[in-house]
């Protein structure tokens, strides 16, 4: 392999990384938001909590 494939291979991983840590913060920010908007709604109707997925 020669320096430049190896210098290209690991531009690549960096670049593959920096997509997977931005795809786990828009991961986490969505379940934030999601965890957030249902304890407002459970505190909204409070009744929600004991309603299944049919109801």
């Amino acid at each position: 392999m020669t320096p430049e494939e190896k210098a290209l291979l690991q531009a690549r991983h960096r670049q593959e990384e920096a997509e997977a840590r931005n795809r786990k913060k828009e991961r986490d920010a969505r379940t934030h938001r999601l965890v957030q908007e249902g304890a407002i709604l459970e505190s909204i109707v409070p009744h929600i909590k004991e309603m299944d997925l049919d109801s």
